[in-house]
């Protein structure tokens, strides 16, 4: 019976130091993690998994850094649900200086039990946009994404007992706000330099989880970051549209010069593993097709210009198909940066215009050389007799072994130096090259014409 006691004792004991911070009464540790670029599905699946494993781990406290332009609805309404169901009490702090939490991460600040922000930040212009950068395209639909972005912007600052009609202004008016701004205009909690110090300023905070008040408790000594794997940063990287842009406008250029002028398959290669990473960038995005077809018809104009020599109109209908498909690459409502912006479009544009130039000057400047095969590029080049030419030997023509013929029936010694004048199948006919251009060597010229 004792020893049965005593199993219970350390089956209990053993419990007991397996449970989490939040179920043993000890203060949680405080979670950080980075919320950084467009805020878009990567974003969405980080941030997800972030409070996830805060609310598996007892964290006392997560603190999201976030420095964003915007990104799409989609990922923010999930990203704002995820933290509203969050059993962790979630500080949103708009970091470093120079941060902002514009468009879509304005909606996230709110959505924070804590909303809080360093100095030299900003937060706002929420004013819902077509992600190709322009607003949406008729007077009624963009009225219904305002009204509805607002009214959700509205209910995150009235369940944070915020400032709801401050809140609304950003989506309506593209209000914007610096860090001090904010603050007096209560849209949020508080302005910190730094961690140490948004942390002292949290602690012991009431805030309203779940419509209950709870206080906020958390070990300020213990501080778990988290951040993004290679492959989340791999992710995000080629989720932004600039780079999804740059990506697929070269790697099909490469593929284009590859078929065009085969090299061993490496510029080819390199051109599909960026066009794969460029497809999957915009698979993570909500791409307009239109725009796909408009690059790859752009590229395909300024190659055929440039085989046909040309570098005129079709070259200016080039670079406006490319310059177009990157305006209208991206689509649906979403942050005022998800869009190609307008200096990657010049850009690559300026830097495609510069390499078809500098190839059609190549090929332009090719023409004018003397032909280096066939009959044209036989002519006139000097061999050496390594045969006797009496009048048919064997010639030595730049580096390779030709037969050949005296012109007019001519006998040449070995070792003599010839040129050629005129071929006839695969035998060359040759004449003394020390009468090369001489009056002679002329006349015989026309009577072989």
């Amino acid at each position: 019976m004792r020893k049965y006691f005593m199993l219970v004792v350390l089956l209990l004991l053993a419990s007991g130091l397996g449970a989490s911070p939040a179920l043993s009464g000890e203060r949680g540790a405080v979670f950080t993690a980075p919320l950084e670029g467009t805020v878009g599905v990567s974003m969405e699946v980080f941030a997800a998994g972030v409070l996830a494993r805060a609310a598996e781990e007892g964290a006392g406290l997560l603190v999201f850094t976030m420095d964003t332009p915007g990104g799409l609805v989609s990922s923010m309404r999930a990203m704002t649900a995820a933290i509203l169901d969050s059993p962790v009490p979630v500080v949103v702090w708009v970091s470093p200086e120079g941060a902002r939490a514009a468009s879509a991460g304005a909606f996230i600040l709110q959505a924070a039990h804590i909303a809080a922000m360093a100095p030299g930040t900003n937060v706002g212009a929420a004013q819902p946009v077509m992600a190709s950068g322009q607003d949406a395209p008729e007077e009624d639909m963009k009225k219904k994404i305002t009204n509805d972005l607002a009214a959700h912007m509205r209910s995150l600052s009235q369940l944070r007992r915020r400032n709801p009609d401050l809140a609304e202004r950003m989506v309506t008016n593209s209000v914007s706000l610096t860090a001090e701004e904010a603050l007096a205009g209560g849209l949020t909690d508080l302005v910190a330099p730094s961690l140490e110090s948004l942390l002292t300023a949290v602690n012991g905070r009431s805030v309203l989880m779940k419509g209950e008040e709870r206080v906020v408790s958390f070990d300020p000594s213990l501080v778990v970051e988290l951040s993004m794997s290679p492959r989340e940063r791999v992710l995000q990287f080629i989720s932004s549209p600039d780079i999804a842009y740059m990506l697929l406008s070269a790697g099909i250029l490469m593929i284009v010069l590859e078929v065009l002028s085969p090299g061993g398959f490496v510029l080819g290669t390199a051109g599909a593993v960026m066009v794969l990473l460029g497809a999957f960038g915009l698979r993570m995005l909500p791409f307009n097709w239109a725009g796909v077809v408009l690059l790859v018809a752009g590229i395909g104009v300024l190659v055929l210009d440039l085989m046909v020599g040309g570098m005129g109109v079709l070259s200016l209908f080039g670079l406006a198909s490319l310059v177009t498909g990157g305006l209208i690459l991206f689509r649906a409502p979403g942050g005022e940066l998800l869009n190609v912006s307008m200096s990657v479009i010049g850009g690559m544009s300026l830097a495609f215009g510069i390499f078809f130039i500098g190839a059609l000057f190549l090929v332009v400047r090719s023409h004018g050389r003397r032909p280096v095969s066939g009959v044209e590029g036989m002519i006139g080049r000097r061999a050496v007799v390594v045969e006797e030419l009496d009048p048919d030997g064997m010639v030595s023509c730049h580096g390779e072994m030709w037969r050949a013929r005296g012109v007019g029936g001519a006998v040449f010694a070995r070792g003599e130096e010839v040129v050629v004048s005129d071929m006839e199948g695969f035998t060359l006919l040759v004449r003394d090259s020390a009468r090369e251009g001489t009056p002679e060597a002329y006349i015989e010229s026309v009577k072989e014409v």
